[in-house]
């Protein structure tokens, strides 16, 4: 992101005290959202940010104070807007978005923003799904049947793409990493790209990330300055988008749900909470300090 860490900055979030960001760009991010929370963008993974990870992505659900700091902030800003690779229906039931006093214009941009559920409509807007993901489904249980790491590997079915996880795994990493080539290949041969992720490799169309849906998003709404969360790979594509906002002059803070697993968005971060409660905790605390 081209922003030099200092080792001075207190980066500690806390129920009643704003942290500060370990770089200079970061403590402007905030310092413009601060200042100009009316065209501020709060942009948020799902899984891993506002969800814990668990070991069946159909279990997910919201950290139970996630809504009630949503709600509490969404009206203070211009946009709050969860940008996640599942799709948007599903990260709006496993969020419990619909119906809350408070989130009537938050916006859930699934499938990596091929897909847009709006609150104050309860619609789901998408173009038409890309042939090659039925193709490279109907080949996967045939292909982790054969390949090496297949063995307790899972295909998770998410419409617009086809994930394939191994936290079920013997060896985890070790089948992560041995499915990645056979992945990669059955992906070009239709058409398709491979994301990893946290022991998860994701097939799904060219052309579609975090990033293009972040950057499309802010220049919708106009914004003065944005926050981006996240906690994993498929988040780097919106760490760069920042980075690229930051550049043309739109101010913006980078903040990691914090893992172990993924150090590269820890290493790019200027905040580093302690996963979903930590974002909560920095949500409500953002609430509190604008004004009403």
């Amino acid at each position: 992101m081209g922003s030099h860490k200092d080792s001075t900055p207190d980066s500690q979030v806390t129920p009643d005290r704003l942290p500060t960001p370990a770089t200079a760009a970061g403590r402007e991010g905030l310092d413009a959202l601060l200042a100009g929370p009316g065209r501020a963008v709060i942009a948020l993974d799902f899984d891993g940010t506002l969800a814990p990870i668990v070991p069946d992505p159909d279990r997910a659900r919201a950290h139970p104070d996630a809504v009630p700091a949503l709600a509490a902030l969404a009206p203070k800003v211009a946009s709050v807007a969860v940008i996640t690779g599942r799709p948007a229906e599903v990260a709006v039931r496993h969020g419990g978005f619909a119906g809350v006093p408070g989130l009537d214009h938050l916006v859930v941009l699934g499938h990596y923003g091929a897909e847009r559920w709006d609150a104050a409509t309860g619609a789901v807007t998408a173009p038409p799904p890309h042939p090659g993901v039925d193709a490279a489904r109907a080949e996967l249980p045939g292909l982790l049947a054969d390949a090496d790491g297949g063995d307790g590997a899972w295909i998770e079915e998410k419409g617009r793409a086809v994930a394939v996880h191994t936290r079920r795994a013997a060896d985890p990493q070790g089948a992560f990493e041995a499915l990645r080539a056979p992945l990669a290949e059955l992906a070009s041969r239709h058409g398709l790209v491979v994301e990893p992720g946290r022991l998860v490799l994701e097939l799904r169309p060219p052309g579609v990330d975090k990033g293009v849906a972040l950057r499309e998003y802010v220049r919708e709404v106009g914004a003065g300055a944005v926050l981006f969360a996240g906690d994993d790979l498929g988040d780097l594509p919106a760490f760069a988008a920042v980075g690229s906002l930051r550049a043309a002059g739109t101010p913006g803070v980078l903040v990691c749900s914090g893992s172990d697993e993924v150090t590269e968005l820890r290493n790019q971060a200027d905040l580093v909470v302690d996963g979903p409660a930590g974002v909560v905790t920095l949500l409500r605390t953002l609430a509190e300090h604008l004004p009403s």
